[in-house]
């Protein structure tokens, strides 16, 4: 096993990287919000909100990303009559995916809120859309934790798909450094390990998030129930 192979590549590697972490960071940013979105009108009392939001994420959640990546890279030129460049492509294509998985994960944490405290805050005389801001979303985000930060991570792991239309990710890096050196075991050991260690990090913050979201209601239940004479 040759380490030089690695060391004399980093440069070129990190370089990579760096765009990989672009394209999570900002397909991560506008798939959560389109995402809430999604899901807040998934629930929707009007048929022509709920219809369509809920449609759209069947449908995606139904394609493969590879098939959403084509889509993007190169139907939509043919659509809007210009082209689009790799980078930006692979963004929309990872946006478009991501928000219809966090649109039901968005879905389920605004169901496990209890309806009653909707009905109060409607009564007290908020708006629908003020009573998701200001009621739901705070409550039902920390129970989104976790399947958000999967989520997230399954993201970060699937911008290697954009080497596939060029995007000069840390795969496609690796790849053209392994077409030079032919040492795959080494660098593709060296870039697994990248993603390995990225993925668990977020994993392990996830679950610190967790456990203080769970002492945080254990306190709060702690100063609800009245102390025992």
């Amino acid at each position: 096993m040759s380490i030089d192979v690695i060391t004399r590549n980093i440069p070129y590697l990190y370089e990579g990287f760096k765009v990989t972490l672009q394209l999570a960071v900002i397909s991560i940013a506008l798939s959560f919000i389109i995402g809430t979105f999604l899901g807040i009108a998934k629930l929707s009392k009007y048929r022509v909100i709920s219809i369509p939001a809920t449609l759209y994420i069947e449908i995606v959640r139904g394609t493969p990303l590879i098939m959403v990546i084509f889509w993007i890279f190169f139907l939509l030129p043919i659509v809007i009559g210009r082209p689009i460049q790799p980078f930006p492509s692979a963004v929309a294509a990872f946006t478009v995916f991501t928000s219809a998985y966090i649109a039901e994960i968005v879905r389920s944490g605004i169901q496990s809120i209890p309806g009653g405290q909707v009905e109060a805050a409607l009564s007290s005389g908020l708006t629908y859309w003020q009573c998701m801001r200001y009621i739901v979303l705070p409550q039902a985000l920390t129970k989104m934790i976790p399947p958000l930060v999967g989520q997230f991570i399954s993201l970060f792991k699937d911008t290697s798909l954009a080497y596939i239309i060029g995007v000069m990710e840390l795969t496609r890096r690796a790849t053209i450094v392994n077409n030079r050196e032919y040492k795959s075991f080494e660098i593709f050991t060296f870039v697994a390990l990248i993603y390995f260690v990225v993925c668990y990090a977020m994993s392990k913050y996830a679950k610190y998030l967790e456990k203080k979201r769970r002492v945080g209601e254990d306190r709060q239940t702690e100063k609800l129930t009245p102390a025992k004479a």
